[in-house]
């Protein structure tokens, strides 16, 4: 690729933007391989989308190393539980399968983390620093306590404070769900994220639902222009079609080619 060196940058896909219902039929396995046939740096293992298999992780371990791809490990409980209260069973598990996947990321949302929460950031940099091989990165999700850009900044700061700041990763279809501007958003948080999540969202007459980013109503190009471009984006929308080998590998094309334009932009200036 001419230009602007990519260094740092990768294209990952979350395995959950092939439709749940299809990868829990045919498995993760099955679209990590097709992620890597069409040219995929790397693919986002999903929790909720495991099949039960005592050795699924491990097989899919064996076959991103091999295949020569990076991982990630999503985890679809919160952080901290309604309460205020570090979840360590949520946390012990998602490090357990993050490290059998050996993946080097573990994606966690915050859950209800809140004031009352800060004395258990102690324990949490306790529980890390034994699985100083995994880094945990903090998405904003769809609800009000941890979704929002206050919610995120706050616990931000409470991180910083602690002395034990964590990397974000930025889901820019998310904030719409939570009345958000993923722009301002993208803006106050940039020097925080260490990991993408590239959504479209299209408004349906009640609710929001994911799109392809050339799909999008949101201002997609605006919004990532404002992220770093030299930390992995993951493909996070709906990957559909009659050849999906084909659209994988064009959606990953636009995915480079924003990149690359971010990258020369900054480089101009």
């Amino acid at each position: 690729m001419s230009g602007v060196a990519q260094e740092g940058f990768s294209a990952l896909i979350s395995l959950t933007a092939f439709g749940a219902s299809e990868v829990q039929r045919l498995g993760q396995l099955h679209f990590t391989e097709l992620a890597h046939a069409a040219g995929a740096d790397g693919v986002e293992v999903r929790g909720e989308l495991l099949r039960g298999a005592a050795s699924e992780l491990q097989d899919l371990a064996q076959a991103t190393s091999a295949l020569g791809l990076q991982r990630v490990y999503s985890s679809p409980q919160g952080l901290w539980q309604d309460d205020g209260t570090l979840d360590q069973a949520a946390l012990a598990a998602a490090l357990q399968a993050a490290q059998t996947l050996d993946a080097p990321r573990l994606k966690m949302s915050m859950g209800g983390f809140g004031p009352a929460s800060v004395p258990s950031l102690a324990r949490l940099r306790a529980c890390l620093a034994d699985v100083s091989a995994v880094e945990l990165v903090i998405e904003n999700d769809q609800t009000p306590s941890a979704g929002t850009l206050g919610a995120m900044q706050s616990f931000s700061a409470a991180c910083a404070q602690a002395g034990h700041p964590l990397g974000l990763t930025f889901d820019m279809g998310n904030w719409h769900w939570t009345g958000e501007c993923p722009l301002q958003a993208a803006q106050a948080l940039a020097p925080q994220v260490s990991y993408v999540h590239c959504k479209g969202v299209l408004r349906q007459p009640q609710r929001w639902v994911a799109v392809p980013l050339a799909q999008s109503q949101a201002p997609w190009r605006a919004v990532l222009r404002a992220l770093p471009a030299q930390v992995p984006w993951a493909i996070e929308y709906p990957l559909q079609g009659e050849d999906l080998l084909a659209v994988t590998r064009t959606e990953l094309a636009l995915l480079r080619a924003e990149a690359q334009r971010v990258l020369e932009c900054r480089a101009v200036l």
